[in-house]
C-alpha cells in the first residue's frame, strides 16, 4: 500500500511537472485523454519498482521516460538534467570561473582541444593534444565530460592542479593554475588587405549584438573601411534576441529581421531596435553547411532586405524556435513553439539559406566524397516538415566552383580559406564597379 501511495505520488508529481508546468508557461490545457495516458505510465513505472530484477532508482527512470517523451517529438525539443541545463545557461552567458581551456575525450582519455588564448590555462603553457591524467587527486580515466568540466571550473582565485602528459614529456607534468573568471568572446575582428573588415561570429551568446558593434566601431577607427565580411560559418546559433541586435548594427530602426508564427503563441515580430549609426558599407556574409538558426536568421535577413550578398554553401535548415522553461528541481525543458520566417514569408526549415554567390570550401586536399558533407536539418530523425516545399531538396552532388580546381596544382594556388578570398576579391572589384563612370554619361 506505501508503495502504491508512492507511486501515486510520483504519478501526481509527473503530472504537475509534464503536464501542469508546461501548460502554465504555453498556456496548452491538458485534456482528458492525457490523464488516462498518463495511467498507463504510472502502471508500468510501479511495476518496474516493484518486480524489476534490481533496485531501480526511480529519479532516473522518471527522467528516461521524460526524454523518451520529448524523443518523440522534433530533433529540438529535449529533456536537460540540472548539470546540463546549467551547462546551457553558462554557454549562453559566456562567462564562467575556470582555467579556459577547451576539452574533449578522444582515445577514451581526456584531451585538451585548445587552450582559450590569454587564460590561465594559456598563460601556464598547456597546449592542444594534452592529455590530463589527473584533476588534482582524481584520475580522469573514467570521468565524464560533463564531470571532468565540474573539476575544473571553480570559484575564481582557487587552485587547481592537473597532471598532464605531452608527446614531448618523458613523464607526466604537474600543472598548477588559478582559476580566473572566463569570458568565451562570440567576436573576432581584423582588419583584411584593401581595407576591409572582417568579423567572425563564433556563436549567438549573450552580448554578441555588442561585441560585433565593438568590432565595427574599432575597425572603422583604424583606417578607412571600404567594405565588410560577416563570418557565420559553423555559428550553430544561439539567443534570437542577439540575432535581432546582430541585424540592427547593418540595418535601420524598425526593419523587421524575423517572425515567428506558433500553434499557441500566433505571430510576433521581431524587428531592430535602437538608432542606426553605422555607414552602409558593401558587405557579404559567408555562410555554409554548419550555419543553423541564429546565423540564418541574420542571413536572412540580410538577403531579404538587400543589405548583403550571402556567399558560401546551403545552410543547415533549422527553421524552428525552442523555449526553454526551467523546471522546479533545477533541470529544464526545450520545447520546439513555433517556426520561423524570413522578412519575405519564407520558412528556411529543411531548406536553409539559398547563397547568393555559390562558393564551395577548400579543395586544396582530396577527401572521401561524403567528408565535407554537412548534416542538415532534414537529415534529423523526426524533423519538421515545411509547408511550403514538397520534400526536402535531395542533397546535390557536390560541385566544384568554375574557379574551383582540385590536386596538387590546387595546392600551390589555393589561399588557406577560398571562401574568405573569394569574399575579399568580391568587395575589390565591388569597389572598382564602383569607381567607374561610363564615358557616355559625361557627354
Amino acid at each position: 500500500m506505501k508503495r502504491k501511495s508512492f507511486a501515486w505520488t510520483l504519478f501526481l508529481s509527473l503530472f504537475i511537472l509534464v503536464v501542469v508546468g508546461v501548460t502554465h508557461e504555453s498556456g496548452v490545457q491538458a485534456k482528458g485523454e492525457t490523464y488516462e495516458q498518463l495511467n498507463i505510465f504510472s502502471e508500468v513505472l510501479h511495476m518496474v519498482q516493484q518486480n524489476y530484477v534490481e533496485k531501480v532508482d526511480t529519479k532516473k527512470l522518471v527522467y528516461g521516460a521524460i526524454k523518451g517523451m520529448l524523443n518523440a517529438l522534433d530533433p529540438h525539443s529535449s529533456f536537460m538534467e540540472p548539470d546540463t541545463y546549467k551547462e546551457l545557461q553558462v554557454d549562453t552567458r559566456g562567462k564562467f570561473g575556470g582555467i579556459g581551456i577547451q576539452i574533449s575525450i578522444r582515445d577514451k582519455q581526456l584531451t585538451i582541444i585548445a587552450p582559450i588564448e590569454d587564460t590561465p590555462g594559456d598563460r601556464v603553457g598547456l597546449k592542444a593534444g594534452d592529455v590530463i591524467l589527473k584533476v588534482d587527486d582524481e584520475w580522469t580515466k573514467d570521468l565524464s565530460l560533463m564531470d571532468a568540466v565540474k573539476l575544473m571550473r571553480g570559484k575564481p582565485g582557487t587552485r587547481v592542479t592537473l597532471t598532464i602528459m605531452r608527446k614531448e614529456f618523458k613523464r607526466p607534468k604537474k600543472f598548477k593554475i588559478t582559476r580566473a573568471v572566463i569570458k568565451v568572446k562570440s567576436v573576432k575582428y581584423k582588419l583584411l588587405e584593401g581595407g576591409i573588415g572582417y568579423l567572425r561570429l563564433s556563436q549567438f551568446q549573450q552580448d554578441s549584438g555588442k561585441e560585433i558593434g565593438n568590432g565595427m566601431q574599432k575597425l572603422l577607427k583604424e583606417e578607412k573601411i571600404h567594405g565588410l565580411i560577416l563570418d557565420l560559418r559553423n555559428n550553430p546559433g544561439g539567443l534570437l534576441d542577439e540575432a535581432v541586435k546582430v541585424c540592427g548594427k547593418f540595418l535601420p530602426k524598425g526593419t523587421l529581421v524575423v517572425y515567428t508564427k506558433g500553434r499557441a503563441q500566433g505571430r510576433h515580430d521581431y524587428k531592430v531596435r535602437g538608432a542606426f549609426d553605422y555607414p552602409r558599407l558593401p558587405m557579404v556574409v559567408l555562410i555554409n553547411g554548419g550555419s543553423a538558426s541564429a546565423s540564418e536568421i541574420t542571413a536572412g535577413a540580410l538577403q531579404d532586405w538587400g543589405r548583403a550578398i550571402i556567399m558560401g554553401t546551403q545552410s543547415f535548415g533549422k527553421g524552428s524556435v525552442q523555449t526553454v522553461v526551467p523546471l522546479s528541481d533545477g533541470s529544464g525543458l526545450r520545447l520546439t513553439t513555433a517556426k520561423y520566417y524570413t522578412p519575405r514569408d519564407k520558412s528556411i526549415q529543411n531548406v536553409g539559406i539559398t547563397p547568393d554567390i555559390v562558393v564551395e570550401e577548400n579543395v586544396i586536399v582530396k577527401a572521401a566524397p561524403d567528408e565535407f558533407h554537412h548534416i542538415k536539418e532534414a537529415d534529423l530523425k523526426n524533423h519538421l516538415d515545411n509547408p511550403d516545399v514538397k520534400a526536402a531538396p535531395p542533397a546535390k552532388k557536390k560541385e566544384s566552383s568554375p574557379s574551383a580546381e582540385e590536386g596538387p596544382e590546387a595546392e600551390k594556388k589555393s589561399p588557406q580559406d577560398y571562401q574568405l578570398q573569394q569574399a575579399v576579391d568580391l568587395l575589390k572589384a565591388w569597389r572598382v564597379f564602383e569607381k567607374i563612370k561610363p564615358a557616355f554619361a559625361t557627354k
